[in-house]
């Protein structure tokens, strides 16, 4: 074989690889978790997996289903690793009792699947809320630490001392690997849509690398999503989660140009968003809202706010004084620096940008938005509409300094150029 040849296979087998992790790198994992009940031991056996399929599948070709080949890999190295220690023996009588329960499932048990179980696992009330959203993150949702401490605006060290509490906390507690029983399941129902929530937040703009959107991750939170939904379908949370993915994921084919420059709201060509999902999206937001015996959930808020954008024919015609109405309902009920940092956002479309500004900048203090390039960019941009020029290409030269989306960062350059012509 010659080398152009060999190099050909190699590349291919890596691409292969690389999709495989992509899109069944949960599946994978998950399956494994079941068998070896320990999450460190579960990761070492799918890593090990996916360093085996480089070579072999490069000898013996890409299996037709690379996902099946990696689960079988890594739960036979799991077995093996097992066979070693009396692990095995703990083992098998609650795998014999997960088979049992399986036949003998409720209606909703039907649609369960091993991800959801490992969700449910590492959203157990027994760790602290921050730490289960962060190991799904990055156990069942295939993160980095580094893409897991971003979502959480902290530094890197810091997430992975977290997430290295909460597996070993998972294994002294004993903490089961199954989907809780339908009374346990409020306890636990918040932290497994925040994690749903992030996810699909994460895909949407990726926060380092050349691509505006990770489409697997965002495929995989619709589809975790829906699962929910189907688990849980009378949870207006849920419905409200789901509508916020659909309108929000519903303009995903028009923020970027053929030539892949990032458009804003305002040049996104409104004829090519997804119908359907709009429609089956305010269908969910009616029904999350029809709840009259409680008060709207965050989700189904931050989907209204989706569905004000997604019904308005065009960047003129939207009502921004409405956005700001149900900005401020979000803030009195999750009072989140990020969400302060949106509600500035319309408000500057809504009164103007002097408004906007002064908003922005009485959240210069939040130690959380200290590293987030979007206040920068959007003191940038309200500075530039100003004519405060100057201003304008020193908020945009930080906001350069901290973005590593390569879509973004363009666009910011080229904003900065604007400013020097």
């Amino acid at each position: 074989m010659t080398d152009d040849v060999t190099d050909a296979v190699a590349a291919e087998v890596a691409a292969a690889v690389a999709d495989a992790h992509r899109h069944e790198w949960a599946f994978v994992l998950a399956a494994t978790v079941r068998v070896t009940r320990d999450l460190d031991v579960a990761e070492e056996c799918v890593q090990d997996a996916y360093a085996k399929a480089l070579t072999t599948w490069a000898d013996g070709g890409i299996p037709r289903r690379p996902g099946a080949w990696l689960t079988t890999t890594a739960r036979n190295r799991a077995l093996d690793a097992m066979r070693r220690d009396a692990t095995l023996r703990r083992s098998l009588p609650l795998l014999l009792l997960d088979e049992e329960s399986a036949m003998g499932a409720t209606t909703w048990d039907d649609f369960v699947d091993d991800r959801l179980r490992l969700i449910f696992m590492c959203c157990h009330p027994a760790l602290a809320e921050e730490a289960r959203i962060a190991l799904t993150l990055r156990l069942l949702c295939g993160l980095t630490t580094a893409e897991v401490a971003r979502a959480f605006l902290v530094s890197e060290p810091t997430m992975a001392a977290r997430i290295t509490r909460a597996k070993k906390k998972i294994a002294a507690a004993g903490i089961p690997y199954q989907v809780p029983r339908a009374e346990e399941l409020p306890a636990r129902v918040e932290a497994v849509l925040t994690v749903v929530q992030l996810l699909f937040t994460t895909g949407h703009t990726a926060p380092a690398g050349d691509d505006l959107v990770r489409r697997d991750l965002v495929e995989r939170a619709l589809d975790l999503a829906r699962m929910l939904r189907t688990l849980l379908p009378a949870d207006p949370s849920v419905a409200g989660l789901l509508a916020l993915i659909l309108l929000t994921d519903a303009r995903r084919d028009t923020r970027a140009a053929p030539d892949g420059r990032l458009l804003l709201l305002a040049e996104q060509d409104r004829t090519r968003w997804d119908r359907a999902a709009i429609t089956e999206g305010i269908d969910l937001i009616r029904e999350a809202l029809a709840r009259r015996h409680r008060p709207p959930g965050r989700y189904a808020l931050m989907a209204a706010i989706a569905a004000v954008h997604a019904e308005a024919p065009s960047w003129d015609d939207t009502d921004w004084r409405e956005v700001v109405a149900l900005y401020d309902l979000l803030v009195r009920l999750w009072p989140s620096p990020v969400v302060a940092l949106n509600r500035a956002v319309a408000l500057g479309f809504a009164a103007g940008p002097a408004d906007g500004l002064a908003a922005l900048d009485a959240l210069a203090a939040e130690p959380q938005l200290a590293g987030y390039g979007y206040l920068s960019a959007a003191r940038a941009d309200f500075l530039r509409r100003l004519g405060r020029t100057a201003e304008a290409r020193t908020a945009y030269e930080e906001a350069l300094l901290l973005t590593e989306n390569s879509v973004e960062r363009d666009f910011l350059a080229g904003r900065l150029r604007q400013l020097a012509g």
